[in-house]
C-alpha cells in the first residue's frame, strides 16, 4: 500500500524526534496470526468494539450506540491515511451513554482507522481505548463537543512490537468538557498527535498521560491547545519514564488567541531517568496574544532521588522495591486523574507491570 509510505521528514521541526524509521519497519512487517483481544476489555458496561487490522470483528463485539461510516479525511501527514469507514459515536441532546470500550487488534504490516465522536449540547459519554499486538497501527479520532457536552478518554497502548500513531482533532464548544489519559507501557514506538481547539467560551480541556519507555524505543507526544475563546481552562500534564538507551520526547504548546481574554492555561511535562543513557526531550511552549490571562508551563528532567532511595533501603525496603514504588508515584501524577475507577485501576496495573520489567 504506497500511501503508507508517504512519511513526513525528521527535517520538519515538528517531527525532529520522530522514530520514522521504526514507523516504516513496522509498516512494512510480516503478517502473523492476531494475539486475543476480546479479554482485554475491561468489567464494565456498555458498547464493546474488537477491530483486528482496521476491521470490526462483529462476532466479538456489541457495538450499542456506536455506527460504522464513512468519516473525512484529514490534512495531517499521518491522520490522512486513515480515511473511509471509520467508528461514530454521536450523541442527541442531553444523552447519557454507558461507556463505550475498544480493543485494537494488530497482527502486523499496517492497519488505519478514522473515528469520530459527536456531542450534542450537555451529553455525556465515556470512550475507553486498548491497543495490543505488533505493526504499524494508525488512527484518527476527530471529537467535537456542543455547548456542556462531556467527554472523558482513556487510552492504553499496549503493543508488543511496531509502532501506534495517533492522531487526535478535537473541537469544544461552550462550556464543554474534554478528559483525555494516554498511558504508553508496551514495547512499541509511539507518536501521540494532538490538536485541539476551544471555540466556545468556558470550554475546559484536561489533556495528558505518561509515556514509559525501555530498550532502544523512541515515544514520543506532540500536542497543540487552541484558546480561540473567553474564560477557557487548559491542562496538560505529561510524564515521561526511560530506562536504558531509550528516548521520551513531549511537546506540548498553548495558544491564545487575541479575543481569548481571561484564559487560564497549565502545562506541567516532567522527565524522570531509570539510566543516564536514556534520553528525555521536552519542549513546552506558549504562544499568547490576549493581555488577560493566566499561563503558566514547568518543565523537568531528573533521576530518582537518592535521599529518598536511601530513606526507603533504610526501613528495609529491597532497592528495585524501593525503586518501583517512588516511579510509580511520579506516573501517577498522570493517571490517577482517570475518573473511573475500574479504568484507573487498570491503568496502574499496566504502568505496574511496565515497572516490574523495568527495574
Amino acid at each position: 500500500m504506497t500511501t503508507t509510505l508517504e512519511l513526513p521528514s525528521t527535517r520538519e521541526e515538528a517531527w525532529r524526534w520522530a522514530d520514522i524509521d521504526a514507523l516504516r519497519r513496522a509498516a512494512e512487517s510480516e503478517r502473523a496470526v492476531p494475539v486475543a483481544g476480546a479479554d482485554r476489555f475491561l468489567d464494565l458496561p456498555g458498547a464493546r468494539l474488537l477491530f483486528v487490522d482496521g476491521v470490526l470483528d462483529e462476532s466479538a463485539s456489541h457495538i450499542g450506540p456506536v455506527q460504522l461510516t464513512q468519516i473525512d479525511a484529514s490534512n495531517h501527514p499521518l491522520g490522512k491515511q486513515a480515511l473511509g469507514r471509520g467508528w461514530s459515536l454521536r450523541l442527541d441532546r442531553d444523552a447519557v451513554a454507558e461507556p463505550v470500550q475498544i480493543v485494537h487488534v494488530a497482527s502486523g504490516a499496517a492497519n488505519h482507522l478514522p473515528a469520530e465522536i459527536v456531542l450534542a449540547e450537555d451529553a455525556a459519554a465515556q470512550v475507553y481505548e486498548t491497543y495490543v499486538g505488533r505493526g504499524w497501527t494508525n488512527r484518527l479520532t476527530r471529537v467535537k463537543l456542543a455547548a456542556s457536552a462531556r467527554l472523558m478518554r482513556a487510552v492504553r497502548l499496549l503493543q508488543d512490537d511496531g509502532f501506534v500513531s495517533l492522531r487526535e482533532e478535537a473541537e469544544l464548544g461552550e462550556g464543554a468538557s474534554l478528559t483525555a489519559t494516554f498511558l504508553a507501557a508496551g514495547t512499541m514506538g509511539v507518536r501521540i498527535d494532538g490538536g485541539i481547539t476551544q471555540t466556545g467560551d468556558g470550554a475546559y480541556a484536561e489533556f495528558g498521560g505518561a509515556l514509559l519507555t525501555k530498550g532502544e524505543l523512541k515515544q514520543e507526544c506532540a500536542v497543540a491547545l487552541r484558546h480561540a475563546a473567553l474564560n477557557g481552562q487548559s491542562h496538560q500534564l505529561w510524564r515521561a519514564v526511560a530506562a536504558d538507551r531509550s528516548q521520551a520526547s513531549l511537546a506540548a504548546r498553548v495558544e491564545v488567541a487575541r479575543d481569548a481574554q481571561e484564559t487560564d492555561g497549565e502545562q506541567s511535562l516532567r522527565g524522570l531517568l531509570l539510566q543516564r543513557t536514556a534520553t528525555v526531550n521536552l519542549k513546552p511552549e506558549l504562544e499568547i496574544f490576549a493581555d488577560d490571562v493566566k499561563c503558566a508551563h514547568g518543565a523537568t528532567v531528573g533521576e530518582l532521588d537518592a535521599k529518598a532511595l536511601f530513606y526507603m533501603q533504610s526501613r528495609g525496603i529491597p532497592k528495585p522495591r524501593a525503586q518501583a514504588l517512588l516511579t510509580r508515584a511520579f506516573v501517577a501524577d498522570a493517571i490517577d486523574r482517570i475518573g473511573n475507577e475500574v479504568v484507573r485501576e487498570a491503568f496502574a496495573a499496566d504502568a505496574d507491570a511496565w515497572l516490574e520489567a523495568a527495574l
